[in-house]
This record gives structure tokens, C-alpha cells and sequence, in this order.
């Protein structure tokens, strides 16, 4: 039997295909494609039958990684989305917090809302804080809504009520006055999709998740239809932002949780191998065509977070803490009004591409630059599948960059990578130093197409001694999906002073969550020997308006004590200071439900017989202040294990190529990781 994971991506869709019987794994890539991501999906899967002579009926799972979501976002593409509020709160999702997102920059505006203000209708109702009804809802208001939201062609609305996470009935209510009105309309309840407080990030949450519905939902239709074509007989799963899968009607219903999908797989399968191979504490480093993905874990655990922004519009659900930069291969470098040389965010994309990859495109790229110091294949890539013109984009640096600045075309290709890693460092500090965590106690694991080609000059500059590369580290993600079990989260707002009889109606409140993840987790068809849940709650310091999440890890009802001391590390840890005498207060519980999913282990390889073997080439490679050097490029696949490989060297394999540079060694482990130590 088999099991397939695979990652849609913005310039490429990966596949790693798992042989359960002997945890054979090989690797697949094919171009993305945009139009209709699923296209390329049935493309790679296709290749891999034929490829394998598998049989459809021999796949066991299926896994799926997707940014169809985002990209609805970033593109404004979603449906023609109504909002139905609560009388009195209409322009909350306009309002928002009163911030700017630059705070010196006026020209950086905020987004316009995904509803306009006159698709935002207020109908009359009041739950208070406490769930008591204040003042019932007005059903012929929610009808002339309905007929409202009808005649202007809306395909999907939010309903947001104030306090519905208190007590949900009259978003019910609502819903079945807007089906009933409209039957084939999506409709999205705050208090299914967020039942927390914080009523804009609850209402912004809402509505992105509708206005996403009625579009991913037509992706998924297209995708399933094409994975049955294929006549694979399992139902395939999602991966989500908290790094768990659901299944495709959880998908339907949640959307919103999918916007970090693939970037997720990557953390888990990072943290994964990383515990495997004795790196519990990790820089997760993913850079692919178009953007790069940064994470944390630590002692071998992806941190989490809640709130984040989607093409600058706040969403609030649990996912993996990952902060995302428009840098990847595809980023485009220019000079700016000013004269200075900028890279990204802007990005070539899968279409047309960096110039060396001869599809139409005319802007200098971070790949083109690369191909140009000798870093990247200047031949072709994907193991010879992918011809390159390296002469094309030499000369375009030397138009666009190098002679407009006085520089010469090393100089200026040298200078695009290092604008890029620039950018990235800030990204590493965001998620590490900034967080409280000395990034000199973490090894930097590398990914993505491109990720292994920035590691080594990223890591010295960031003072992190060594750097982990995975097999086929542009296929993580989709290997991360063979990784990760089937998981939800659920919470539910208390918002009261932590105290023994609070204490005790929080675990009445975990207990309820159990039971209700218990029935998902029977919808999603896990069995009871395979479930588990993982507590936490958000506390904070009484006057305070932020908290900070605390694992719970078992429902003693004597427990209050050792809650309150690890409640104190953490705040300790998040803001380097305590509030002693200060009355703390529980504000939400959250609970994830886990679905075990089985996993091939981590098996070591054989190796190669020697370096000598392994070495494919020999050729010039710009070295940074070490200038051009003659360079042995190697095959990564024949090098063997525990052999040291000094640096210069290019490594080269199908998803990706490794660069070590002067002074830097590097290592083959038992598991076919590439660990690479800095010099110095």
C-alpha cells in the first residue's frame, strides 16, 4: 500500500509518494498551475502511478497541502459576500482597531473590506456578555436582509452577532431565515467558525472564511473529481494552519484554517526529523518561488499562535507561529525610485518565471542571480528536466542591475542575494530573539527549492552555528503531510479570575470540548484507540489586555497551583517580567483534537562508497569576499554517511541544491541529512 502527501505551491506542486511496506519514499515535482491548482495536482499523481506501476486502489492516504485559500485573498477573488450584525456594530469591520499599518508611512494604506458598507446590514438583537437575552431577534429583519443580500447577487454571508460565542441561537435562527430565503447561498456563523471573544477579529474571521467558501469549495469539487478520475478510491485529507489534517467537508465548512496549509506541513515535517536526528531546537527556514516561511521549534514542539494577517486582514484561529516574507526564488530585484536595489515582495511566480527559465519572463529574479554566481545549475535544474539559459540571465543583471548602479554582474547578482538575505534575517529575529529565544541555541533546518542555496551565508550572519538540510528539502512540505496526525481545535471564552471555583468550571468547560471533539473526531472516522486532546488555556494578569496560552496537561481538579507557576514562567518567558500580587484570570480554554494518523519511521540510509564517487563536476562558484572559486559539485543521493565535505561545494539533487562555502564543513548523518557547521 501506498501513501501520498502533496503541497501546491506558488511556482511548483511537490509530491513525496511512501511505500508502507519497506517506507520506500520517493519525490515528485511538476509546475504549478495557477488557473486551476488541481490540474497540476492530477499531473504529478498521474506521473506517479505510471512512474511506480501502482495500482489506484493501492493508496492508503492521501494528504493534501493548498494556498488556494490565501491566494483567493491576495487576489480579491473570493464570492460577493453580505454581513448580517448586530444593530449598532455595522462598521466594526471597517473600524477595526484604530491602527495604521505602518505607523510613518501615510501612503501604506489599510485594505478595503472584503463587504462593502452597503452589503453590511444591521439587523436587531442582543445577547450580553453574560449569554442572557436582552432583546430577541428580529426575524422579518434577517428575511429583508436575506432579500437584500439576494438582489445584489451575494454567493455567500457572514453572520457575526455580538456575544454569539456566549450563546449561539440567534445566529442559528439566522441561518435558517437566509436558507430558507436563499437556498443555495454559503453562510458562515461567527460562532461556529471563532466562539470566542474580540468582536472585530471574530467578525474578520467570519467573514474571510465566507468569503472564501463558495470558491474553494467549487477547487475542491474539482479536485476530488479529478483524484476519483484517477480511480483512487480514499478520500483525501487536508492539512490545515495548526499542522493537523481534515477532511475535505471540514475544509467546506472551516476554509479559513487553511491559509498557513502548506506551511504548516513543512514545521511538522521539520520537527520531526529534527527530533530524529538530536535538533529538538529549530529556525525553520522554508524559501520557495515566491515567498519564505519562517518558524520555531523548540525541544522538538512547533510554537503556536492565534492572530495573523492574510494579504492584511486579520484572522483568529490556531495555527503554527510562522512569519511569512514575499522572498523566494521568483522575487523580483529592481532598482527603486530612489536608486537602490529592492528585492521582492513582488515575484515572477510559475508564470513567467525567473528570465533563465526561458518562459516569457523579462524581470531579474533571486534564481536568476544564483544561475548567474554559479550557485544554481547553469545548465538545467530537476535533476536535467528543467533546461536553464544562463546567458540570459546574465545579461539581463548586467541591463537592469549592474550597470545602472556601476557594479559588475558578480557584484550585482552577489548583491540581490544578499538584499534577500537581509530580509530574511529580519524574519528569523521575528519569530526567535524577538520572542525571547537566543537564536544561538537553535540550528537553522533548511528547505524549499531555494532555502539550502541561502542557509549557510543566512546562519553566519544570524550567528547560528549549524544548519540541518533534509532529503529532497524541496519536497518537505509535502513530505510534512505523511507527518501529521487529523486534528481540530475548539475553544470556548471564560473571562474570569483564576481561583479554585473557577478552576473547576474550566474543567467542566474542558470536559464539554472533549465530548464535542469526540463526535468530530467519529465524523472524520478516527478510531477510539487512535484520539487524543491536548488542553490549554489563555490566561492573563487582571488589567491586562492580551494573554498567553499555557498548556494544561491533565484535568486535575487539585491542579490550580502548578497552573498558576507555569502560568507565571510563561509571562515571564513572553514578556521578560512578572506581576506579582496581581490576580490572574482565565480568558479562553482551547482544546485540539487529535486523530493518530500511522507514520513510516525515519529509516537510515546506506550511503555512497566515497566523495570521489559522488562528484559529478567540477565548476566556478562566486564565493562572496572569497571571489570566484573551483568548485566540486556533488550528487547528493551517492555521497556517503559521516564523511566530512569541505567546503567549497555545491550538492545538488532533484528539489533542490545545498551550497557550503569556504571555511564550512559538512556532513552526511545516518538519516541522509546534510549538516553543515559555520566557521566561527
Amino acid at each position: 500500500m501506498y501513501r501520498v502527501g502533496f503541497d501546491v505551491g506558488g511556482t511548483f506542486t511537490d509530491f513525496t509518494l511512501l511505500r508502507e511496506e519497506d517506507g520506500a519514499v520517493s519525490y515528485h515535482k511538476v509546475p504549478s498551475t495557477p488557473d486551476d491548482p488541481s490540474r497540476a495536482i492530477e499531473t504529478g499523481l498521474a506521473a506517479l502511478i505510471a512512474r511506480h506501476a501502482i495500482s489506484p486502489s493501492d493508496f492508503a492516504h492521501v494528504g493534501h497541502g493548498t494556498t488556494v485559500a490565501t491566494n483567493l485573498t491576495i487576489e480579491r477573488k473570493g464570492a460577493v459576500t453580505g454581513l448580517l450584525t448586530t444593530k449598532g456594530f455595522r462598521d466594526a469591520l471597517e473600524i477595526g482597531r484604530q491602527t495604521r499599518p505602518h505607523l510613518y508611512d501615510y501612503s501604506v494604506r489599510k485594505p478595503p473590506p472584503l463587504v462593502p458598507r452597503e452589503l453590511r446590514v444591521e439587523v436587531a438583537e442582543r445577547v450580553l456578555a453574560d449569554g442572557t437575552v436582552m432583546m430577541p431577534l428580529d426575524d422579518e429583519a434577517v428575511e429583508a436582509a436575506a432579500r437584500r443580500f439576494a438582489a445584489a447577487g451575494c454567493k455567500a454571508v457572514a453572520i457575526c452577532f455580538i456575544h454569539a460565542y456566549r450563546r449561539p441561537d440567534h445566529e442559528r435562527r439566522a441561518r435558517e431565515i437566509v436558507r430558507r430565503v436563499m437556498p443555495d447561498v454559503y453562510v458562515t456563523l461567527s460562532s461556529d467558525v471563532l466562539p470566542e471573544f474580540r468582536e472585530y477579529e471574530r467578525m474578520s474571521t467570519t467573514v474571510l472564511n465566507a468569503y472564501m467558501g463558495p470558491r474553494m469549495g467549487g477547487y475542491l469539487a474539482r479536485f476530488l473529481e479529478r483524484v476519483r478520475g484517477l480511480a483512487i478510491p480514499v478520500e483525501p485529507y487536508t492539512i490545515h494552519s495548526n499542522g493537523g489534517l481534515m477532511s475535505v467537508e471540514t475544509v467546506r465548512a472551516v476554509p479559513v484554517r487553511t491559509c498557513l496549509s502548506g506551511p504548516a506541513a513543512g514545521v511538522i515535517g521539520a520537527a520531526n526529523v529534527g527530533r530524529a536526528s538530536g535538533f529538538p531546537n529549530l529556525v525553520t527556514f522554508d524559501v520557495g518561488g515566491t515567498s519564505t516561511d519562517v518558524s520555531l521549534v523548540h525541544d522538538g514542539q512547533p510554537l503556536f499562535a492565534s492572530n495573523r494577517l492574510v494579504a492584511d486582514y486579520p484572522i483568529k484561529t490556531p495555527m503554527i507561529d510562522i512569519h511569512v516574507i514575499g522572498a523566494g526564488g521568483g522575487s523580483i530585484a529592481a532598482i527603486d525610485d530612489a536608486g537602490a536595489l529592492k528585492v521582492g515582495p513582488r515575484s515572477a511566480g510559475a508564470a513567467p518565471g525567473p528570465i533563465a527559465y526561458g518562459k516569457g519572463g523579462t524581470q531579474v529574479t533571486i534564481t536568476d542571480a544564483n544561475i548567474v554566481l554559479g550557485r544554481l545549475n547553469p545548465v538545467a535544474l530537476l535533476d536535467g528536466a528543467m533546461p536553464v539559459d544562463a546567458a540570459a540571465a546574465r545579461a539581463a543583471i548586467d541591463a537592469q542591475i549592474a550597470r545602472p548602479l556601476g557594479l559588475t554582474t558578480e557584484e550585482a547578482a552577489h548583491g540581490i542575494v544578499r538584499i534577500a538575505n537581509a530580509n530574511m534575517a529580519r524574519a528569523i529575529r521575528s519569530v526567535s530573539t524577538e520572542r525571547g529565544y537566543d537564536v544561538r541555541e537553535f540550528a537553522l533546518f533548511a528547505y524549499g527549492g531555494a532555502g539550502p542555496l541561502h542557509a549557510v551565508e543566512l546562519a553566519a550572519d544570524c550567528g547560528i552555528a549549524t544548519v540541518l538540510i533534509p532529503q529532497e528539502p524541496g519536497t518537505l512540505c509535502a513530505r510534512g503531510i505523511l507527518l501529521s496526525d487529523i486534528s481540530l481545535d475548539f475553544v470556548r471564552t471564560m473571562i474570569v479570575e483564576l481561583g479554585e471555583a473557577s478552576w473547576r468550571e474550566a474543567i467542566g468547560v474542558f470536559e464539554a470540548m472533549r465530548a464535542d471533539a469526540t463526535r468530530w473526531l467519529e465524523g472524520e472516522r478516527v478510531a477510539p484507540g487512535d484520539r487524543g486532546f491536548r488542553l490549554m488555556i489563555d490566561a492573563r494578569y487582571r488589567g491586562q489586555n492580551f494573554e498567553v496560552p499555557v498548556d494544561v496537561p491533565e484535568l486535575d481538579p487539585g491542579g490550580l497551583a502548578a497552573f498558576q507557576a507555569r502560568f507565571r514562567e510563561r509571562h515571564i518567558q513572553e514578556y521578560g517580567y512578572d506581576v506579582t500580587g496581581r490576580a490572574a484570570e482565565i480568558v479562553n480554554c482551547r482544546l485540539q483534537a487529535i486523530g493518530r494518523v500511522a507514520k513510516a519511521p525515519l529509516e537510515p540510509i546506506a550511503g555512497g562508497s566515497s566523495l570521489g564517487a559522488a562528484q559529478i563536476a567540477t565548476r566556478r562558484v562566486y564565493c562572496g569576499s572569497a571571489g570566484w572559486r573551483d568548485t566540486p559539485v556533488y550528487r547528493r543521493a551517492a555521497l556517503p554517511v559521516a564523511k566530512p565535505i569541505a567546503g567549497p561545494a555545491v550538492i545538488e539533487e532533484m528539489s533542490s541544491t545545498t551550497i557550503v562555502m569556504p571555511g564550512q564543513s559538512a556532513v552526511v548523518d545516518r538519516l541522509g541529512n546534510i549538516i553543515v557547521r559555520i566557521a566561527g
